[in-house]
């Protein structure tokens, strides 16, 4: 048998350390704007609810408490305007990731199936096809499959790397395009409360998927909105039955999140202030690295969503890899958009997710090579 590496693509981020290595050597230390980590405290509400349940000695149970469950129902309908769920139709996750890279598994999936995601996407729905050994496909176009169908589909709007938002039209075309054929359909929504221009839609707004979660999950992290990265909050909902398989497989792999985390995750979903608090802190370090970016001879594209800049000097300018060591050169270290596909050859992702000192020696050195 062999080992587990030789089924997966390389780790992208080992890649990144000869450049990560040279951007420390500045004389005014690293920008790491590589790897979209929050930076700011954890917001008080969620310090405060996971104290408060802190005296946890039993296990918790895989559904989720009725109360984390609710909150996820509330915040679903009073945010985002998604309807009609009930407490079977939503699962606390252990983060995101963990449940994107294993989710065909959990759905039996293997060789000779297939799976899309979007032509510039994060790694990990490549990696989750690799696990199972289903055949991957990475495309924007549904006439891209032919006579082929998914088992399952993947979106991701708003976008990482680009920050681009679908439209609803194109949501609904897909959600029916789906329905039609019988794929089911995971919509990756983690950026869903970071968009800057425009409005941004769950899959599961009524008036994308007609009131019915039928053939739908999304996929929700909180690690983003409120600084819970470290926490592991995240949730699935949708699909009725989808949802209960996924909970049989889950309780036998043990997996749970903790009791205190459920706690805070139910506490941060009814508290916006903290949201809209955090989402400022990032406009006004976009708003300043943008204009430092385009001063500079960048172009940004898409990015009106999501905790990143996608940024370029052109097809015809240099290469992902050429943006990542002229911007190491200045100390600035950021991801190349080879990392997410080749239709991220001449762009770079830079992350918005540093302090306000360290955005703005960003700035300053980007200043001075204009």
């Amino acid at each position: 048998m062999g080992r587990v590496s030789t089924r997966l693509p390389d780790f992208p981020w080992d890649k990144l350390t000869q450049y990560a290595e040279q951007a420390r050597a500045h004389p005014g230390g690293i920008v790491d704007l590589s790897i979209g980590t929050p930076v700011d405290p954890t917001p008080e509400v969620a310090r405060a609810a996971l104290a408060a349940a802190a005296d946890a000695p039993g296990y918790p149970v895989t559904i989720g408490t009725a109360e984390v469950r609710q909150a996820v129902l509330d915040w679903l309908a009073g945010t985002h305007g998604v309807t009609g769920l009930g407490l079977d139709q939503v699962l606390p996750l252990i983060g995101s990731k963990e449940f994107i890279a294993s989710l065909p598994t959990y759905l039996g999936l293997g060789p000779g199936d297939l799976i899309g995601y979007p032509a510039l996407a994060y790694p990990t729905y490549e990696v989750g096809a690799a696990l199972v050994g289903a055949k991957a496909v990475a495309t924007d176009s549904l006439t891209t499959f032919g006579p082929e169908t998914p088992r399952l589909l993947w979106v991701n709007s708003p976008s990482n790397p680009s920050g681009r938002v679908l439209p609803p039209e194109h949501l609904r075309k897909v959600v029916d395009w789906c329905r039609e054929r019988g794929v089911l359909l995971v919509s990756d929504e983690c950026y869903l409360d970071c968009v800057w221009e425009g409005e941004a839609y769950s899959v599961l707004h009524p008036d994308i998927c007609g009131g019915s979660a039928e053939g739908i999950l999304v996929v929700h992290s909180l690690s983003k909105r409120s600084n819970l990265a470290g926490y592991r909050c995240a949730f699935v909902a949708g699909d009725r039955e989808v949802v209960a398989e996924l909970l049989a497989v889950r309780k036998n792999l043990g997996l749970m999140m903790p009791a205190p985390q459920q706690h805070a995750m139910a506490a941060v979903l009814g508290d916006e202030a903290h949201v809209k608090e955090q989402h400022e802190r990032y406009r006004a370090r976009r708003t300043t690295l943008r204009a430092a970016l385009e001063a500079a001879g960048y172009t940004i594209e898409h990015s009106e969503a999501s905790l990143y800049l996608w940024t370029t000097r052109g097809p015809d300018g240099p290469d992902s890899w050429q943006l990542v060591a002229d911007l190491a050169a200045q100390g600035v270290l950021v991801a190349p958009g080879a990392f997410y596909g080749p239709a991220g050859s001449h762009h770079v992702r830079i992350a918005l997710t540093a302090t306000d000192e360290r955005i703005a020696a960003a700035v300053e050195r980007l200043a001075g090579s204009a």
